[in-house]
């Protein structure tokens, strides 16, 4: 029985939502469609894809397939009871795995475990049960496990946890790369490790970086697992960053907000000088072109948005008092009014 890992199919976290389900499914299957797509295997690809999607959109079958992997149809078939053989069988998915086998008296995994690694590896493990270091041939979640004792024991070497942890940057950082020295203690031991991280130019908050081997320590000589750090950014006094866009204050005197004229705006680069217009009142906003988050990978970089606030002295010299007098005493604007 063939083990099909349905998540990696689909490009998907195993806790993906439905949303995030159905968009990964919509992205691929435009790709692959035997109608669009020239690629050599797109046709099989998409029954593929079309395939996992069926089976992760329900969450009924969804459950049964977590729960059961290849063995998910027979579950079905028996009304949402085990499969034979699976009786006495837990497998909880996370990090580090968990298998528990239960007993093997009175025709529980012990009477066919044989079988039962098959569903669990798609593909048997090369002869009896009783060996040791006997590998499954399968791929998805299980691929790598050893049986490292027979039934009676049901020991396994297994690869180690997988570690997440939180990195914050700064919006500069974010933008720009570069390198980070992280200390990550490993939650089971205790133990610090110093890891070097490489920070790709214009990673977003949420996203993740991915440190292959730098997880949990494996047991029975099993790998270690990966390290992921979630990337956070830390507020900026300066701007707000929406998407891959920027946003910042830009205050203008009055006189420059009714005569307009040009002034700096702050960009993570520097400055720029742009034109204020004529009677510009506070709120308007003046788009920089590209001057935003900047892209990564294939997507675009962001713009910057300067929000135009009024702003006025809050002390006066004598003269300015007579200047502001005269206008008001001149002027017959009358905003409240119109």
């Amino acid at each position: 029985m063939e083990f099909k890992d349905y998540y990696q199919i689909l490009g998907v976290e195993r806790g993906a939502s439905e949303d995030d389900v159905q968009r990964a499914y919509r992205k691929l299957a435009r790709k692959y469609h035997p109608d669009i797509s020239k690629e050599a295997g797109a046709e099989d690809r998409f029954k593929e894809i079309g395939e996992a999607y069926e089976v992760l959109k329900d969450p009924e079958k969804r459950q049964k397939y977590d729960r059961f992997g290849a063995a998910w149809k027979q579950a079905q078939q028996r009304g949402g009871g085990a499969p034979p053989g699976w009786e006495n069988v837990r497998v909880e998915y996370g990090p580090g795995w968990d298998f528990d086998f239960g007993g093997a008296e009175g025709g529980g995994v012990g009477a066919d475990f044989s079988s039962l690694f098959e569903q669990l590896f798609g593909g048997g493990v090369g002869g009896g049960v009783g060996g040791a270091g006997r590998r499954g041939r399968g791929g998805g979640p299980f691929a790598g496990f050893r049986s490292a004792r027979g039934p009676a024991g049901a020991t396994f070497v297994r690869p180690g946890a997988d570690v997440e942890a939180e990195i914050e940057l700064t919006l500069e950082e974010a933008a720009r790369g570069g390198r980070r020295e992280l200390t990550i203690t490993d939650p089971a031991t205790g133990e610090r490790n110093t890891v070097q991280v490489t920070i790709p130019a214009g990673i977003r908050p949420g996203q993740r970086l991915r440190l292959a081997g730098k997880g949990g320590q494996g047991s029975g000589g099993g790998p270690p697992g990966n390290l992921y750090l979630k990337v956070g950014v830390r507020r900026h006094p300066r701007f707000r960053l929406d998407g891959r866009d920027l946003h910042v204050e830009l205050p203008v005197t009055p006189w420059e907000a009714a005569l307009g004229g040009e002034v700096e705006v702050p960009t993570l680069d520097g400055t720029q000088r742009v034109k204020v217009p004529a009677g510009t009142s506070s709120g308007r906003r003046i788009r920089l072109r590209g001057k935003g988050f900047p892209g990564a990978g294939a997507k675009p970089g962001g713009d910057l948005y300067a929000e135009v606030s009024i702003a006025v002295p809050k002390s006066l010299s004598d003269r300015e008092r007579e200047l502001f007098a005269e206008l008001a005493e001149a002027s017959d604007f009358r905003p409240r009014e119109s």
